[in-house]
């Protein structure tokens, strides 16, 4: 894909789509295949960046699996039980946090040599809170280059506990631990200070290691949580993994905006995916949602502003950002501090690059406000190699103004396909 990409002004959208399978879902059920017992086949994988290195770190720990590209399907032999390399090796985990903080759980199980590394933004990004919790356990965890980020050399020795975790900055923290801890010699309390952020992908966590053969306790509303230790997770020989619903968010974000219809199949009323959360938003601001079996269908009524916490819907809040743009009033985001340290800092991104495309924007720690824009410019777009600025700055060209995206191809990081898929709702 070329350094920057210009999108010209919609005039309708209109389409049906199916998307593919979610990031969340797909690296945490690659990693629990590779620590079962038995082989996995799952199905509707997502292929992206973030799962070839999560398919390329378990490679080299020795995991076989065969990779159908065409269908998405991907066959995993479980280790049964701790991941370990008898040499010393390096694994690259670019800027995937989802391959990043559960190997360093699960590789902190079992003696090991192993240096977790990954691209110059991944070590900006802090892992204190977790190394912190697993040298609580045992763990013998080294920073080699700046203290409380990556990269860090692994070798062993985490045996369970009682551990304390900090739950204010990223919920993958408590994720890891949690999927590391029933293979722990002793039995795990986890205990969590703080107010957990991202809630929904603790439970979308726990879903997953009930569906492969271990429960996890939640007590005190999820402040305390209690692990069972040798335990092995099972293979439950086949898993689906559902569409990947952060995805879905800009595509019913058009929608939204523009009018039209746009109908997104393979999409569970039920999802496990905390996202689901973001069609509740879109309620609440007006606009039409329809389920039919495993079907989702938005129009556009109206779209009013609103005021609301998106703690536990982090991602999906920026989309809700770009509504900001169009709505009949203004959006305030609250309790969104983990932006800071996601793939950039998306408060101060957003801000600015809102700002170049005609917004008035409220830029706080942890807020964000976006005032609806009366005459929109044509901007170029500093994507800063992030996936969601590039998807969300997309939906400008709604605006009757085109808009260009620098470096368009950081999309890759989980859906390689999104401007196909864009293009094909659009009219013009």
């Amino acid at each position: 894909m070329q350094n920057s990409l210009t999108l010209k002004p919609v005039k309708h959208i209109f389409g049906e789509l199916t998307l593919p399978g979610s990031k969340s879902i797909s690296n945490r059920a690659l990693l629990l295949s590779a620590l079962s017992k038995g082989q996995t086949i799952l199905k509707n994988l997502l292929y992206s960046d973030d799962t070839k290195y999560m398919l390329s770190a378990l490679s080299k720990l020795g995991i076989s699996y065969i990779l159908d590209k065409k269908t998405m399907t991907c066959t995993v032999q479980g280790f049964s039980g701790p991941l370990f390399s008898k040499q010393k090796i390096k694994l690259f985990l670019g800027n995937a946090g989802t391959a990043m903080r559960p190997l360093l759980a699960v590789l902190s199980l079992k003696k090991n040599k192993i240096i977790l590394t990954g691209e110059e933004r991944m070590q900006e990004r802090p892992i204190h809170h977790l190394v912190d919790s697993l040298r609580q356990g045992g763990a013998k965890v080294d920073y080699l280059n700046k203290k409380k980020f990556p990269p860090l050399y692994l070798r062993g020795g985490f045996l369970g506990g009682k551990i304390i975790i900090n739950g204010t900055i990223s919920s993958q923290f408590l994720s890891s631990l949690l999927i590391a801890a029933p293979m722990a010699d002793m039995d795990t309390e986890i205990v969590v200070q703080g107010t957990l952020v991202s809630k929904p992908y603790i439970d979308l966590t726990i879903n997953l290691m009930k569906i492969f053969g271990v429960t996890v306790n939640i007590l005190n509303d999820y402040k305390l949580f209690y692990i069972l230790g040798n335990q092995k997770y099972i293979s439950p020989q086949e898993y689906l993994v559902e569409s990947d619903l952060s995805s879905a968010t800009y595509f019913l974000a058009a929608a939204a905006i523009k009018g039209g219809c746009v109908k997104i199949h393979d999409i569970k009323n039920n999802s496990i995916q905390g996202d689901r959360y973001f069609i509740d938003v879109l309620k609440q601001m007006g606009v039409s949602i329809i389920w039919k079996k495993n079907v989702l269908i938005c129009t556009k009524k109206k779209l009013f502003g609103i005021t609301i916490d998106c703690n536990h819907i982090p991602d999906a809040a920026m989309t809700l950002a770009m509504l900001g743009l169009f709505a009949k009033q203004l959006v305030y985001i609250k309790n969104i501090y983990n932006w800071r340290v996601k793939e950039t800092d998306r408060l101060y991104a957003m801000a600015k690059e809102l700002k170049k495309v005609g917004a008035q924007v409220q830029e706080g720690s942890d807020f964000i406000i976006i005032h609806p824009v009366k005459k929109f410019f044509h901007a170029t777009i500093d994507t800063y190699n992030d996936h969601r600025m590039a998807m969300c700055f997309s939906l400008i060209c709604l605006s009757g103004t085109p808009v260009t995206l620098l470096n368009p191809a950081c999309v890759n990081k989980t859906f390689p396909s999104f401007f196909e898929k864009f293009y094909s709702i659009c009219h013009y």
